[in-house]
């Protein structure tokens, strides 16, 4: 490839536009989110140069690397700092350069009135630029380097109105539960160093790029392999037992949501599982626990989604909902691998579109996120319905849109294998397609039909309007991905053609199921579940306020209690061990140590007071000394006789 040298510069540029940002304070206000805008965008056309580069190369040849130098050179450890460009990586690198680069633009409106902007844009750079080291990388060092990266930008973005306690405290949650994670892939990499003697790509049997093969390894380290990134997937990509911080990363502004939630930081823990495939295949008992935890992940954001008022948190739930279902493909194995990108391509379009449409809400609702106070905005809000009514119908699976291409076909992988395991897991895949029809058919009636239930009057008064051009442009353009991107990748299966270099080939399997009934029994439980929403939220009143409900609702609206499950199960047994760790330190290590210092202190307090300074006390002492040595003589002369 002749362009692969661009590779480091598509980290470097919008690093280099977060640098000044930051650097330059405030002299940059006036105009320092174009220049946040122009490195995103700079970012995007290095990648689409790539890519038609990557497109007149032979499919043998689309795994390259760039090597720039060498980066750790410590006894047996050896890793350069280089670059792998492939078909997988370059995926990512347009997904987050077009997305990130709309998003930057939908920004410039949306935080015109925020004295912090230009800080702002240079987060957004700083994201943008950790990602694409992170996809971009041929070590999983390299990766880890990314991989904080997006950790320590999403920290900064989800409490960027620190000065709201609640937003601080909601950014330093999304980075403890991201640390817990981290420690999954640091373990992961400890275990190849210690069995494989490297961490690149290139070596370390069973990575994809090129590794040897991993059938030979030791099945029980490559499963604790598997098993430790599987962890820092589920940390990253708010996956059960660590998906707790994804509601709360609300609190950064409506942009940061989409930014995460759609191109950047939720998609890592897939991509790396995919970029791990072999040594998940050479586990089998670990990417059958991947499978699982996307699968119930998949039901639990769904279930969670059904009762949250919060339009940004219901778009949070279905986030997790649908990075569940790319586990899940992720866990099938090479059958699922590229379905899993290709509905991580899509949901990237229409997630970043529904957003952004939420946002587009807030700014004309007064920054209102409560569901309950809206209703009535498809007359004032045109332009803001039509782009989220199509995300709405892409994420439910309609034919022709792109959700039904990507997500029908994870639903069929599903399906396919021996046993209880594609009745178990595509059932739960079709029951997900259900509830998340309900779910967000509820969130758009809420919003956009029924009665008007916001006032034009008094001190609450709502003057609903439609979002300026920097915001709507962006939502146009994620719509028109969101109709269109699945049934033109689709075609001829060039995606999973494109993506083979990297996935491998998979063999047609055929399900359990005849695949016509299976998409007709996805798409009934698809209608079923919007019809339902439609007679309960467009055509009944909706009350202002959350109605008494039953048990399982009242769990939802409080997200099945995972923080309390969280603080009964590791918070308060952390805190208990903690103290008691200190009182033990305190009472017993610190006690007897300081009660040794008294006592020799106590003992040289005591010699001093012996030295007084009198002449007739030394020379009384020195004749009693003498004394004592004439009695001891005496009496051992008296036992030797």
């Amino acid at each position: 490839m002749q362009t692969l040298a661009l590779a480091p510069w598509l980290v470097a540029a919008p690093m280099i536009g977060a640098a000044l940002l930051l650097l330059t304070g405030r002299r940059t206000d006036r105009w320092g989110h174009w220049l946040g805008v122009l490195a995103s965008t700079a970012t995007f056309v290095l990648g689409v140069i790539m890519l038609l580069d990557m497109l007149g190369t032979a499919a043998e040849e689309r795994v390259a690397r760039h090597t720039v130098g060498t980066w750790v050179d410590a006894g047996p450890l050896h890793v350069d700092l280089g670059f792998q460009v492939d078909p997988l990586s370059m995926t990512f690198v347009m997904l987050v350069t077009f997305v990130g680069t709309l998003i930057h633009v939908y920004s410039v409106a949306y935080m015109s009135h925020d004295v912090d902007r230009r800080r702002f844009f240079a987060y957004l750079n700083l994201f943008v630029a950790a990602m694409l080291l992170l996809v971009l990388a041929d070590s999983y060092l390299l990766l880890f380097v990314g991989w904080e990266g997006v950790g320590l930008a999403s920290f900064l973005l989800i409490g960027f109105w620190d000065h709201d306690r609640a937003n601080a405290v909601a950014g330093k949650k999304a980075f403890v539960m991201n640390r817990v994670g981290d420690m999954g892939l640091l373990v992961a990499m400890m275990l190849m160093l210690a069995t494989f003697g490297a961490l690149d790509f290139g070596t370390v049997p069973g990575a994809r790029g090129g590794g040897a093969a991993a059938a030979g390894a030791d099945q029980g380290v490559m499963t604790a392999i598997g098993l430790m990134l599987l962890l820092a997937a589920c940390g990253k990509s708010a996956q059960l037992p660590l998906q707790a911080w994804l509601g709360d990363a609300m609190a950064g502004p409506t942009p940061v949501s989409a930014l995460i939630h759609a191109a950047t930081m939720v998609t890592a823990g897939v991509y790396l599982l995919v970029r791990s495939g072999p040594i998940l295949e050479a586990a089998p008992d670990a990417q059958l626990v991947v499978a699982i935890v996307g699968a119930a992940t998949l039901l639990f954001g769904a279930v969670v989604g059904t009762a949250k008022d919060d339009i940004k948190k219901a778009l949070a739930a279905s986030t997790m909902s649908q990075i569940g279902y790319m586990m899940l493909a992720a866990g099938l194995g090479p059958v699922g691998y590229a379905f899993a990108i290709f509905h991580l391509l899509t949901h990237g379009f229409f997630k970043a579109g529904l957003f952004l449409g939420a946002g587009s809400v807030m700014h004309a609702m007064g920054d209102q996120v409560d569901m309950r106070r809206f209703g009535g905005l498809l007359r004032a809000l045109p332009v803001t319905a039509i782009t989220m009514g199509l995300g709405w119908l892409a994420i439910l699976g309609v034919p022709p849109f792109s959700g039904f291409w990507s997500k029908d076909k994870i639903i069929e992988a599903a399906f396919v294998g021996e046993g209880w395991r594609p009745w178990v897991f595509g059932l739960a895949a079709l029951l997900g397609a259900g509830i998340t029809a309900y779910y967000m058919s509820r969130l758009f009636f809420m919003t956009f039909m029924g009665r008007r239930r916001w006032s034009t009057d008094g001190p609450e008064a709502q003057h609903p309007h439609e979002a300026p051009a920097l915001m709507t442009v962006p939502m146009i353009v994620l719509a028109l991905g969101s109709v269109g991107l699945g049934g033109l990748l689709v075609m001829g299966d060039r995606f999973f053609t494109w993506l083979e270099p990297v996935t491998g080939h998979a063999e047609h399997h055929d399900p359990v199921l005849p695949i016509w009934l299976i998409m007709t029994l996805t798409l009934l439980l698809v209608v079923l579940g919007a019809v339902l929403a439609f007679r309960q939220y467009a055509m009944r009143p909706v009350p202002t306020t959350p109605p008494p409900a039953p048990a399982l609702v009242r769990a939802a609206r409080v997200d099945l209690y995972q923080d309390t499950v969280n603080e009964a199960l590791v918070m308060r047994p952390g805190q208990y061990l903690t103290r008691s760790l200190v009182y033990a330190d305190r009472t017993a290590v610190d006690a007897g140590w300081l009660g040794l210092a008294g006592g020799i202190g106590r003992f040289g307090e005591g010699l001093r007071r012996l030295q007084s300074g009198y002449v007739r006390q030394y020379a009384a002492q020195t004749l009693a000394g003498l004394g004592v040595i004439a009695l001891v003589v005496w009496l051992l002369s008296g036992l030797a006789g």
